[in-house]
């Protein structure tokens, strides 16, 4: 892992690059995004899917960020970056809750979450958009919970 990554994280704690893509609410759209993603060798690790009537927000982690913002900007689709917190849930059900718990007593919101499609050690992984993911990746880790890292789900 280069230097800058670890100096990054090692004050920031670990982020996975997470891009929100706006697609055309048509039959294929999605099919386009995910076969041009394919031929770039570029895996979808997580993806939400959010509808209306004309528009979509697919909301994905993948394993390759820089090719996937290569992908998408070759192919002119709109998309936006941003990070979300990767977070190893331990085995069983009510394991969600107390992530949870650990930030509602934080006073830290969930924006949004989703489950990834990979397990890099055996586990599930939530994604989960937060109010200040600095914190939250503390309050997590201090509560015993594992946070990924983009070279976790990378290749």
């Amino acid at each position: 892992m280069p230097e800058e990554v670890k100096t990054i994280e090692a004050t920031r704690g670990p982020m996975i690059r997470h891009f929100s893509v706006f697609l055309p609410n048509r039959v294929g759209a999605l099919l386009d995004l995910t076969n041009a993603l394919a031929e770039a060798n570029v895996h979808i690790c997580g993806m939400d899917v959010v509808g209306s009537t004309d528009a979509a927000v697919v909301r994905m982690v993948v394993d390759d960020p820089a090719r996937c913002k290569d992908v998408l900007a070759a192919r002119d689709i709109a998309a936006t970056q941003s990070t979300v917190l990767a977070v190893e849930l331990p085995h069983g059900p009510e394991k969600l809750d107390l992530i949870l718990r650990a930030l509602f007593g934080a006073e830290l919101n969930v924006e949004y979450a989703y489950s990834l499609m990979i397990r890099p050690r055996g586990k599930s992984v939530l994604a989960m958009r937060v109010q200040d993911e600095d914190f939250a990746c503390e309050v997590l880790r201090k509560a015993g919970f594992a946070v990924l890292s983009q070279s976790d789900i990378s290749r």
